[in-house]
């Protein structure tokens, strides 16, 4: 080992699946994530309370925002975690291409082995995609591959289905196309509105996610094709 090589305890090294790297399984000790978040960062709080409770044997490395006042980046500073408002830019529904170099050099700083998308309102492109591939999960408010895209639970409301629910997946360079990690359903009543359906929804995530990350940071997901694959289940 040369002196500017990393120690094995400071590699990340890819699970290769059928010739090609799927999803970094990091080495380092904690397993270290960042958080990515726009708005009131109630999935950051679960996350959270299940990293302090021992449920997810993991460390938030840091919590980014694009929004300066947003909650999530309140939530972090009221646990002392490290965290950073980064401009966006003039776009709207993307990072401009420093901000995302940005974001990209923030991450790295923070050796995070895994990014979480935590309503982080932008549609992130190829060199963020690439500076952390098959290392980035985004939940989403519908059962994919059905209603992708802005206001799920509106979308599947008006549709008229019977059964909404809540997704976990990885980030590809799709809107809301990666491979599905896991799913909760949530029925949807009769009675209910865009609202009252949403917020059965959100309670879903707050359990659905932080397992997910946990199964993640334990390494008990591999990735075959399209199919995530749970060792213990």
């Amino acid at each position: 080992m040369t002196a500017n090589e990393p120690s094995r305890s400071e590699r990340t090294f890819p699970l290769v699946l059928k010739g090609r790297s799927v999803i970094q399984i990091a080495v380092n000790n904690p397993f270290r994530i960042g958080i990515l978040g726009s708005g009131q960062g109630s999935n950051f709080v679960a996350i959270a309370d299940a990293v302090a409770a021992g449920k997810i044997p993991a460390q938030i490395a840091v919590v980014l925002s694009d929004v300066e006042a947003s909650g999530i980046l309140a939530h972090a500073r009221a646990r002392q975690i490290p965290e950073q408002f980064i401009p966006p830019g003039q776009f709207r529904t993307k990072l401009e291409e420093a901000a995302e170099r940005e974001f990209v050099a923030a991450l790295t700083a923070a050796q995070v082995d895994l990014v979480v998308l935590a309503g982080f309102m932008r549609v992130l492109k190829g060199d963020f995609l690439r500076a952390f591939e098959g290392r980035i999960v985004n939940i989403h408010p519908s059962l994919l591959p059905c209603f992708p895209g802005l206001q799920a639970w509106r979308q599947a409301l008006e549709h008229g289905v019977k059964v909404a629910g809540c997704t976990v997946h990885f980030v590809d360079a799709g809107v809301d196309s990666g491979a599905i990690i896991s799913q909760t359903a949530v029925p949807v009543m009769d009675d209910d509105t865009a609202e009252s359906l949403h917020r059965r929804i959100h309670a879903a995530e707050h359990e659905l996610y932080p397992r997910c990350v946990a199964a993640l940071a334990r390494k008990e997901i591999s990735v075959q094709g399209r199919r995530v694959i749970w060792k213990n289940t």
